[in-house]
């Protein structure tokens, strides 16, 4: 059930090759939270070290970024372990996500740079070219949240957003046989089309909106 993971990670937001510390974090996260690395699983420094084609420093860099995450448990003697998922948690992640998800779009709307406004018009073609399949819904629904998260132009906001959003995505890898696909053009589209537009309580309307069918669908599955 778990997808594959694209390890060759682009440039950072700023153009400039990525650090390792945070190469090996994008590719780790991934790793975790499409269930590649199951919860509980213990990780192999120097298996992922070769696989990510990174040294043990900066991969332990992004192993402590994980475990601030509530991704990955560091035990002292015993090892370092993929966390469980704590299906009780959703609805209270939900409850956050509701409040900050909408704030992000509103900001968006009124903070977006002419480099915001090419990246969300980049990510609304393709959602409108995108032929469907669960796996490829999520992968693009991960990349439109993070550049809204982004283009809200507040780094505190943009990472307490990705915490939350990564410990969602995990339930929704757990369930992706049994959830519909994500709905790009009821919930994407219009929104990315109202922080373009600069219309931001339009667009938290239709961000909280994603994250109300979001909880629901996961209830629905249980």
């Amino acid at each position: 059930m778990a997808a594959d993971v694209n390890l060759s990670v682009p440039g950072s937001k700023s153009g400039r090759a990525p650090l390792l510390s945070e190469r090996a974090y994008i590719a780790l996260r991934d790793m975790i939270v499409t269930l590649r690395l199951p919860p509980s699983s213990p990780l192999n420094e120097e298996r992922l070290s070769a696989e990510l084609r990174v040294g043990r420093t900066p991969l332990r860099d992004a192993i402590k970024r994980l475990e601030a995450e509530s991704l990955v448990l560091i035990y002292p003697r015993q090892g370092t372990f993929v966390s469980d998922v704590n299906i009780t948690d959703h609805g209270l992640i939900a409850d956050v996500r509701r409040q900050l998800e909408g704030h992000a779009a509103h900001r968006a709307a009124e903070r977006l740079t002419d480099t915001d406004r090419q990246a969300l018009s980049e990510l609304l073609d393709q959602a409108r070219g995108l032929s469907g399949g669960r796996e490829a819904g999520m992968r693009l629904d991960a990349d439109i949240h993070r550049a809204v998260y982004h283009c809200a132009r507040n780094r505190y906001l943009e990472s307490t957003l990705d915490h939350y959003y990564n410990l969602s995505l995990r339930i929704w890898y757990l369930f992706l046989d049994r959830l519909p696909q994500v709905d790009h053009a009821t919930h994407h589209l219009p929104m990315i089309e109202a922080i373009l537009a600069g219309d931001g309580a339009r667009a938290r309307e239709l961000a909280e909106h994603h994250v109300e069918a979001f909880e629901r669908s996961v209830r629905d599955a249980l």
